[in-house]
């Protein structure tokens, strides 16, 4: 079956070269970005691909409709490209406790490509070790660390912010942000000076991970005059960092985060996405920024097709998570890495967080082979019954006991004293007159650990293992099925993003026939990796 026509646009007389009229040939030159393309339609009247001629044989045909050159690379903003020094306006997620590893940020770094490292969850120490590991490897390359908000453990978010400025961490990627605390304001403030010129250079780069409008108005805006004087009169800041903050967006970058693995609030990326870059462009007509905050997309994005929608709904860049889970670098075990190549997009759903249990937030994790959601959620609906756990039935606490703690209770509370003293000692303080913290905690301790026992691939814990993923791990598997990069082992983050830009490049162009009134058969309207 050859492409057909369906309007009838004027002629113009082309060079052209390697034409083609069937489907391999086609493929292979509109895969061919960096020459512009000519559909040709011969005296048989059948439609053809040809390249625009370069310094070889070629031969003379009427042109029905011109493809320009294009090349993953242009797909997105050229300043996002050149602010963070990489080759695409993609960069992949914080997978918190590690997960976005060092391996994961170094690999991603040498092939010129954003990556945070998942620094939430892990104590300063740990966070210090990868800093250390992941510079001694980039060189002047882009990395980022990730800076979660802690409500419940503040030090945690402090001590981030100590450990990024003393170490010279230079991008940080600022996730699950109610509010702007004094830390980020601090990070990013504490960068700001002029040059020679008199030009704000903004040493401190943040990129801020939101869902929600109102969050992402206080990352579009100047840091807050209240904690801007707070920070002075600690002398964590200048007077001179004060006055600038007032001419600087607190982010470079806004993630605008849909429906993703982890923390999500679930929101469509086609409504969020607009009304974000709404909200930005409303700001930017008041502030007049010298550098407009960019608007970049992630949640659901695992694919040519959803990273091209992303691209023409007007997002700067693109952000990817689960895949990236996937793949041979990322911080997980094999275990893990070989559920995740199986999940359908159906294969996941919402259970209670560790970091904000009390507050009854929920995350987006894997269902298929493992138990852990049905337990979390189980733990989540006694601490909304009883107010200690001297109030539980006896049945109940030795089920639980039994099967999900697999020790006393009295015992797992020993280990939280242990743990909370080590990394944050407050913690315990507020729990000692408080039974019903108290449960909390011992609860966080099996919402905690079920992460690390996945990531590390404890025996005997595979149905308490906590993966964090969304739909699109499912969407990339089907994509991928029956290629190479349908083997776990194969699936190298790298190759991931390179594949899946191309295939978003190969996308635009068919679209751009489409409009055109070119409609190819069904076999070239999609991308699929070999």
């Amino acid at each position: 079956m050859h492409p057909s026509l369906s309007l009838n646009p004027s002629l113009r007389r082309v060079q052209v070269s390697n034409l083609a009229f069937d489907e391999n040939g086609i493929r292979t030159n509109l895969l061919n970005f960096h020459q512009t393309a000519y559909v040709i339609r011969n005296l048989k009247g059948d439609v053809g691909i040809g390249l625009a001629s370069v310094n070889g044989i070629s031969q003379e045909a009427d042109s029905l409709v011109e493809l320009p050159a294009i090349c993953p690379e242009n797909l997105g903003s050229s300043s996002f490209r050149d602010f963070y020094d990489v080759k695409y306006a993609y960069k992949t997620g914080a997978m918190a406790n590690g997960i976005a590893s060092e391996d994961l940020v170094i690999a991603l770094a040498k092939n010129q490509i954003l990556a945070s490292f998942g620094a939430a969850g892990l104590v300063p120490q740990r966070v210090l070790e990868a800093i250390r590991k992941i510079q001694s490897e980039v060189g002047n390359r882009s990395y980022a660390f990730n800076l979660i908000h802690s409500p419940n453990e503040e030090a945690l978010e402090r001590e981030a912010v100590e450990l990024f400025l003393q170490n010279g961490v230079k991008i940080v990627e600022a996730s699950a942000f109610l509010d702007l605390t004094p830390h980020i304001v601090y990070y990013r403030v504490a960068g700001l000076s002029t040059n020679s010129k008199g030009e704000i250079q903004i040493c401190n780069k943040v990129i801020a991970k939101v869902s929600r409008r109102e969050v992402g108005e206080k990352f579009m805006k100047p840091a807050p005059q209240k904690i801007l004087a707070q920070l002075v009169q600690a002398g964590k800041i200048t007077e001179r960092q004060a006055q600038l903050a007032q001419f600087v967006p607190m982010a470079d970058d806004i993630t605008v985060e849909a429906d993703s693995g982890g923390h999500t609030d679930n929101r469509p990326l086609v409504n969020l996405v607009p009304s974000m870059i709404s909200l930005r462009n409303a700001i930017q007509k008041k502030y007049n920024f010298p550098n407009p905050v960019r608007v970049g997309a992630a949640g659901g994005i695992s694919t040519p097709e959803s990273a091209l929608g992303a691209f023409m709904m007007g997002a700067s860049y693109i952000v990817t998570g689960s895949v990236n889970q996937a793949c041979i670098e990322s911080g997980t075990s094999l275990h893990v890495r070989k559920l995740l190549a199986q999940a359908g997009m159906a294969d996941v759903m919402m259970a209670p967080a560790s970091d904000m249990f009390e507050m009854g937030v929920k995350l987006q994790v894997l269902k298929r082979g493992t138990l852990f959601p049905m337990r979390a959620q189980k733990l989540y609906d006694l601490y909304r019954e009883y107010n200690s756990i001297d109030e539980f039935p006896a049945s109940e606490r030795q089920k639980l006991e039994k099967t999900v703690f697999r020790n006393s209770l009295d015992e797992i509370w020993k280990n939280c004293v242990d743990f909370f003293n080590e990394r944050d000692p407050e913690q315990i303080t507020r729990a000692e007159n408080n039974p019903k913290r108290k449960m909390a905690l011992i609860f966080r301790w099996y919402l905690g650990l079920s992460s690390n026992w996945a990531n590390a691939g404890v025996k005997g814990r595979e149905m308490d293992y906590q993966i964090w993923t969304g739909p699109a791990m499912g969407a990339f598997n089907d994509w991928v099925r029956g290629t190479s990069l349908e083997k776990p082992e194969n699936r190298i983050a790298s190759r991931v993003a390179d594949e899946i830009m191309t295939g978003a490049a190969y996308l635009y162009r068919i679209q751009q026939l489409k409009m055109q009134g070119i409609t190819l058969p069904s076999d070239l309207e999609s991308y699929q990796p070999e």
